[in-house]
This record gives C-alpha cells, structure tokens and sequence, in this order.
C-alpha cells in the first residue's frame, strides 16, 4: 500500500513588491519537479500537491529545499517555502491559539509560518515596542500574532527580532482557513 501525503507550500515573496507570478506558471513550476495533483488558492503563493510516501522530515527539507531552488531557478529571485501537510495545518487551527482574543476592526489574527522555531529567548507573549503587534505563542512550525491596527496601518514588521535568523510568511487566520479547506478538495 502506498501513501501519499498532501503538503500546503506557504510561499513567501509571491505578487508582492512588483514580483508577478501568474497562479498558471506557479502550478507549471510546481508540477515540473513531478510533484502530483498541484493546485493553488488565492494569488499570495499558496499551492497544494501530492507527492507518494510518508511525511520524513530528511524528506521534507530536501523537498524544500528543491522547491526554492527551482522556483529561484525559474523567477530570479528566491521564494522561501514553508511545507505543511494538511494534517499540521488542521492540527494548528484545531487547536484554537487565538482563543479569547477579542476581534475589533482594528484586530488581525496571524498565522506566522516559520522556517526555523522563534529562538528560546523570545518570550511569549511578547510585545513589540510600540503594542501594535503580540506574539501569544508558537510551535516549531508557526507563531501566534495577533495585530492590532494603528491608525488603519500594521506598523510594526519586525515581529521577532534581530535574533530570529529564519523565513517567515503570514497569513491571516481566516485565510489559513480557507487555505485549508481548499486543500482537503480532492
């Protein structure tokens, strides 16, 4: 019997800054390293496929780490890749690390998708310097932001530090939702 896992790529630096990638040609990129059933949703890098065989993490970071170079190979410009599987991302929704939040106008849920876990000094909650931006929590794979609007504006963009080394990419949790119902799609 064979097992394929489902993966959600969370790609950063995708239809931002005037770097345009048509979903099209991203779906192409994606199914020319055979990589299986690839879709996409939405137009901020989020692509969906299968590939045969269990979750490894030695596995998973070659993966990775083929994604952005061909990606890199094929637009000119890095693109970070957080992989995912289906299961991971179920499993951080599911566990409701926004619970008690109170959601104003002027409130945004985040879910900040690392490469690498926060580094241990950063403790959690933190704030930043001028409260428009707290992490509540984190696991290896994600943090927990919640933002709080000033002005109309998300101020603060350094979320972590200087100390923190690794890729990020964000998404709001509804759209982490709807991310993850579109990639339970058959």
């Amino acid at each position: 019997m064979t097992t394929t896992t489902t993966y959600i790529a969370f790609l950063r630096a995708i239809n931002v800054g005037g770097r345009t990638v048509r979903m099209e040609r991203l779906r192409a990129l994606f199914a020319e390293l055979g990589l299986g059933n690839v879709r996409s949703y939405i137009q901020s890098g989020n692509v969906f496929f299968s590939t045969d065989g269990p979750d490894r993490a030695a596995e998973r970071a070659a993966l990775t780490r083929r994604i952005e170079e061909h990606l890199e190979r094929a637009l000119g410009y890095p693109v970070p890749v957080m992989l995912r599987t289906v299961e991971e991302v179920a499993g951080l929704l599911a566990a409701e690390p926004f619970r008690g939040v109170e959601v104003t106008p002027d409130v945004r849920l985040v879910v900040a998708f690392l490469s690498e876990p926060l580094p241990a000094e950063l403790a959690r909650p933190h704030r930043s310097a001028k409260g428009d931006v707290e992490v509540l929590g984190a696991d290896p794979g994600a943090a927990y932001v919640v933002v709080r609007l000033q002005n109309g504006k998300w101020v603060t963009k350094d979320l972590f530090g200087k100390g923190y080394r690794g890729s990020v990419t964000s998404r709001f949790l509804h759209t982490t939702e709807k991310i993850l119902a579109a990639a339970r799609k058959a």
